[in-house]
Formats: C-alpha cells, sequence, structure tokens
C-alpha cells in the first residue's frame, strides 16, 4: 500500500503546484499575453518556426526534454534509497525544474526565439553570450554521448526493442508530409502510427528481434544513432522532429496509463511493496561510490532539474509556439509530468524490480534480494554498470505491467522501446541544438566553413561519437564509460541550469518584477554542481585528476587519455562559469530597472517572405 500512497501523493502535488505555483508565475510575474506576437509568426519559415498546436509541441517539448533523463539518473540514485531520491524529485521538480523551463521558454519568446546563450549577452554583459555559447558546446558534447550511448545499451540489452524504434523514423516523416504539406488531419494518422509502432513491438518480440552478431555491438549501434542523428538534425522539424515527438507522446500517454495501472493493482494485492523491497536510506555504499551530498542533485538532473531543458525551451520550442498563453502549459507542464515519470521509475526500480527477477544463472529472486541483485553495496562503483540501471526500470516496469496480465517479455519489450524512443528524441533534439551552438561560435570567432548547417552538424556528431568511445576502465572495451561520463553529464548540465536562472534572473530585475523564486533555485543549481565537480576533479582516491589507482599499476597512458580528459572537459566548464558570475556580479547592481538594449529592426520585406514560405508548405 505505500507504493500506491507514494504515487498517488506526488501526482496529487505535481497538479497542485501546476493549478496554483505554476498559474501564479504566469499571471503574476511573467505576464503572459495571448494577443503577443510570437517568434513562430513573426520569422515564420516553416523548417525551424513553425506555428504549431499547443497539443503537438507539448508533445515535441516533452519527449525531448525527457528522453532518459528522468529514468537514468532516479534508476542510478535510488541506490542511496530511494526516500531521498523521491524527496529531490518532487520538490525539485515544482519549485526549481519546472520554474527553470518556464522562465527560460518565457525570455526566449520575447526575443524573437533566441536561445538563452545568445540572450544573455544582451541581459548581463557580451561576453556572457560567448562564455554561455561555450559552456552550452561542452554540455551538449556530453549529452550527445550519453544518450548515444543508453540507447545503444538498450538496443544490446533487449534486441527486441530495436525494429520498432526505428521503424517509427519512416513513420513519422509520412505522417508529417501528410500534415505539412498535404494539410491533412495529425490526429488519426498519428493514432494509426502509435498502432503501428506497438504492432513493431510484438513483432520483435515475437517474431524478429534485431540482435548484432559482432564483438562489441554498443559500437555500431552508437555508430548508427549518430549517422541517424546528423540525418534528422538538418531536416525541416515538420518533416521528422514534430510527427515523431507527437507519436510519440502518445505512446508515453499508453506506457504512463498502464505503469500506473499497474502499479496501482500491485499495490493493493501487495505484489509491489516499497518498504520491503528496498531501503529508504542506504547505510552501505560501493566501495569508491560518490557521497549523496551533493551528488544526488547532478546524479538526478532531468528528474527533477535540467539544464539541457532550457536549450529545448529556447533551442526548439519557442521557435514552435503559436500563442504565449501556451507556455505554462507547456513548459511548467511538461516539467511535472517529467517529475510524475521520475517517480513511478523510482517505484518500477525499487518495488517493482522486488516484485521478482531472474539472474543469468536462472535463480528468481524477489523482495530485497531482487533489488540487490543490481544495487548490491558490494565491490566497486566502477562494477556498476549503466545497462544495469536502465535494465533495472525496464523490468522493474514490466513487473508492474504484467499485474494486469500483459505476458513478461511483452511487457519488457512496451519498456524497452518507450526508453529507447524517448532517449532518441533527445538524442536528435540535442544535436540540432549542438549545431546552433557551432553556428553561432563559428559566426563570433569567424569560422566561416563552420556557418553551414552540414558542417556544424558532422562536428557535432564527431565529437559526441569520440567522447561516447571512452572506456569505464584499463583494459576495458570502447564504449563502456557511462557511468564515468554520467556524474560529468551532470555536473555541466546542472551549472548550465544555474546559468539559464541568471538570464531569468536578469530579465526580470531589468523589469523590476520579483526574483525570490529564481534566485534561491539559482544559488542551489550554482553551487551544488560547481561542488560535486570539484569533488570529481581533485577526490584523492577517485578524482579525474589524482587517479592513483590507474597510477599504481602502471597505467599512465591510460589514465592519461580517459580521467585525464574528463579533468580537462570540468575544469574547462567550471573556469567558464566562474567567469560568467563574476560578469553577472559586476552588473547586477547596474541592471536594477534598466531595459537590455532591444533586437535590431526586422527587414521591412520579411514577413513577404515569410508569408511566401508558409504559402508553399501547405501544398500537395
Amino acid at each position: 500500500m505505500t507504493t500506491l500512497l507514494v504515487a498517488i501523493g506526488s501526482f496529487v502535488g505535481f497538479i497542485i503546484a501546476y493549478h496554483t505555483y505554476g498559474r501564479w508565475l504566469a499571471r503574476k510575474i511573467f505576464g503572459l499575453d495571448k494577443d503577443a506576437i510570437v517568434p513562430s509568426q513573426q520569422l515564420r519559415d516553416n523548417v525551424d518556426f513553425v506555428p504549431t498546436k499547443k497539443e503537438v509541441i507539448f508533445g515535441h517539448h516533452f519527449t525531448s526534454i525527457a528522453g532518459t533523463g528522468p529514468i537514468v539518473g532516479p534508476a542510478i540514485a535510488v541506490f542511496w534509497g530511494w526516500l531521498p531520491a523521491l524527496i529531490w524529485v518532487v520538490l525539485g521538480s515544482i519549485f526549481i525544474g519546472a520554474v527553470h523551463d518556464f522562465g527560460a521558454l518565457v525570455v526566449s519568446l520575447r526575443n524573437r526565439g533566441q536561445t538563452v546563450g545568445e540572450v544573455a549577452g544582451r541581459l548581463i554583459a557580451p561576453r556572457a553570450r560567448v562564455l554561455f555559447l561555450l559552456i552550452l558546446f561542452f554540455s551538449l558534447t556530453i549529452v550527445l554521448a550519453i544518450f548515444g550511448l543508453v540507447i545503444a545499451s538498450i538496443f544490446k540489452m533487449y534486441p527486441e526493442s530495436v525494429l520498432s524504434v526505428w521503424i517509427a523514423m519512416p513513420v513519422a516523416i509520412g505522417v508529417g508530409f501528410w500534415v505539412y504539406r498535404c494539410g491533412g488531419n495529425l490526429l488519426i494518422p498519428s493514432l494509426l502510427a502509435l498502432g503501428a509502432l506497438y504492432g513493431a513491438v510484438w513483432t520483435g518480440v515475437y517474431v524478429m528481434p534485431i540482435e548484432l552478431n559482432v564483438s562489441n555491438p554498443i559500437i555500431v549501434w552508437t555508430l548508427l544513432l549518430m549517422v541517424y542523428c546528423f540525418i534528422a538534425s538538418v531536416l525541416p522539424v515538420w518533416v521528422l522532429l514534430q510527427p515523431r515527438d507527437f507519436i510519440n507522446s502518445h505512446q508515453l500517454v499508453v506506457a504512463l496509463v498502464l505503469l500506473v495501472a499497474g502499479l496501482g493493482v500491485a499495490g493493493l494485492t501487495g505484489k509491489a511493496d516499497l518498504v520491503a523491497s528496498a531501503p529508504a536510506i542506504a547505510e552501505t555504499l560501493p566501495s569508491h561510490a560518490p557521497p549523496i551530498w551533493p551528488f544526488l542533485f547532478i546524479t538526478i538532473a532531468c528528474g527533477a532539474c535540467s539544464g539541457f531543458h532550457c536549450l529545448v525551451s529556447s533551442g526548439t520550442t519557442s521557435k514552435q509556439i503559436a500563442n504565449e498563453d501556451d507556455a505554462q502549459y507547456v513548459a511548467y507542464g511538461s516539467m511535472l509530468l517529467e517529475g510524475a515519470l521520475a517517480v513511478l521509475v523510482i517505484l518500477a526500480c525499487c518495488a517493482g524490480l522486488g516484485m521478482g527477477v531472474t539472474t543469468e544463472e536462472g535463480t528468481s529472486l524477489v523482495g530485497r534480494e531482487a533489488w540487490l541483485s543490481r544495487y548490491s553495496a558490494e565491490g566497486t562503483w566502477d562494477s556498476f554498470k549503466l545497462g544495469d540501471k536502465v535494465g533495472a526500470f525496464v523490468d522493474g516496469g514490466a513487473n508492474f505491467l504484467t499485474a494486469l496480465a500483459i505476458p513478461q517479455e511483452l511487457a519488457v519489450g512496451i519498456i524497452a522501446v518507450l526508453v529507447a524512443c524517448f532517449a532518441a528524441t533527445t538524442l536528435d533534439t540535442a544535436t540540432r541544438l549542438q549545431r546552433y551552438v557551432i553556428q553561432e561560435l563559428a559566426g563570433t570567432f569567424r569560422m566561416t566553413p563552420m556557418t553551414n548547417k552540414y558542417a556544424a552538424t558532422g562536428l557535432a556528431v564527431g565529437l559526441g561519437l569520440m567522447v561516447a568511445m571512452i572506456p569505464a576502465k584499463s583494459g576495458a572495451a570502447v564504449g563502456t564509460g557511462g557511468l564515468i561520463l554520467w556524474p560529468l553529464f551532470g555536473a555541466t548540465n546542472q551549472l548550465l541550469a544555474g546559468l539559464a536562472f541568471m538570464v531569468t534572473v536578469f530579465y526580470l530585475w531589468r523589469r523590476n518584477k520579483p526574483i525570490w523564486f529564481a534566485a534561491i533555485p539559482m544559488v542551489i543549481m550554482v553551487v551544488m554542481p560547481a561542488w560535486a565537480l570539484m569533488w570529481q576533479m581533485f577526490n584523492d582516491a577517485t578524482g579525474w585528476f589524482w587517479p592513483l589507482a590507474a597510477m599504481a599499476k602502471g597505467d599512465e597512458a591510460w589514465a592519461w587519455a580517459n580521467t585525464h580528459l574528463l579533468f580537462a572537459v570540468g575544469l574547462t566548464t567550471f573556469g567558464l562559469q566562474i567567469w560568467m558570475v563574476v560578469e553577472a556580479i559586476n552588473m547586477f547592481a547596474r541592471a536594477k530597472g534598466v531595459l537590455e538594449e532591444g533586437l535590431p529592426p526586422l527587414p521591412s520585406d520579411s514577413q513577404n517572405v515569410i508569408a511566401g514560405v508558409g504559402a508553399d508548405a501547405r501544398s500537395c
């Protein structure tokens, strides 16, 4: 019963927060105006700027910010116990993450869809723009690497998921052309596409699982995913991104309904017991595991607060919002729904996993033994594997579905496809955003070849692939460093959230608006990840600057290629952040009540050009 009460209490809290705190932000702080001219109308080109119904853009926004972030983070963090993870997810989503996403979207909407990095140059200081873009560059490189590894791991562990994930791409393209070129209805074809997706799940489970018979499938899958990202990221948003995300939003609704229904049945019947299955607060931890304080705040990122979300809000979503009044629904609502997903992940990795697993030796485990099979304190932190943690959610979530009489193998396929599809949306959205960042940096530093979208995208996926190939330890295969990269992703990602809060604070400060609700989270999201990053860089036992274990074994070459690379990225990001904070402090007192420099006027013929593009895009 505890399992069910935790879920209900969390979900009710999110609903109340949306209609109270979220409404206060929308009306009293940001003053959303349904009659305001938004970037998607002002700059419409039907490639990046496309006015979109709020239901469709909600699907894109949610699936882009969610990905595997609210799955992987909680799935790792419960090794400290389920209670700290739960508290951070619920309170973080309501008071930090949703405010962060909402603020970034509104600021971008009122600056012609510019990214928070671009806006920082006018709100804080000109140098802040370049500093922010450089931080984005390093952060997105890690995002591409880690999410590519997650999907590749899913494909390796659950070959039944491969067919459904790949078949969703051409189906989505067909839906996109039907809707935007021929003016067709979106809902019915997207529901048919959803049916095809689940048909492919059944086929993958019972007829045609796709498994690569190579020595290291992680490398092959990651390479193929980066090729896909290149193609998807240079296409107009209406061709693949919007219809695929809308279809995935339907899939999410179905999966969440199944998970909640299964959790309810399992909780009422006593099959799922959160308290008996996992410790509320773990008493013993793996050797060399990072401390809960401050690492909880960077391990669970997307489920509570994530800097990557500001890139989606200001990078793609702000260019598609058709009405400023939709911002609360899309940004604040999406973050709360992501928080609800993270709660389900915590319960699945604890109570769901405790319903039973089968080991490689064929032994059936239930209760605390099942949880310990994935989260045992024996061994070292290096022995933890990213795929196993994602697999904990897949297996635990599938156990919830079996309470609804869904066969175990089909349930596993459904949850595995859910994880892989959402990770794919984040992966190619991140590639598109990285392309924007590289083009902006190239323009700033006059590197003309890199302003080309194909060259910029190629550099983005190439760097992401290179980082993804980092081995976990000396002698390990390339592409195994997921748990090494995840703390770096968390730290740089959360530092980015703090800087995005800084942009929102300056936007409000210049307009004499209250800032306390954003300033407090800003301090938290600057201090906690900086603290964690310093620990990772300089911890004398396992830190990136002092890889003593590797040195003691004579593995100096590996230590340099692996931990020192992470140290360089971490130190560079940390230095850029400190520089930007200094810039903000110098400007803060002078900025109060002083509006920033306005944007330059649009070309006089821009509206005619935009109207012509819009007309062509609807012809069939």
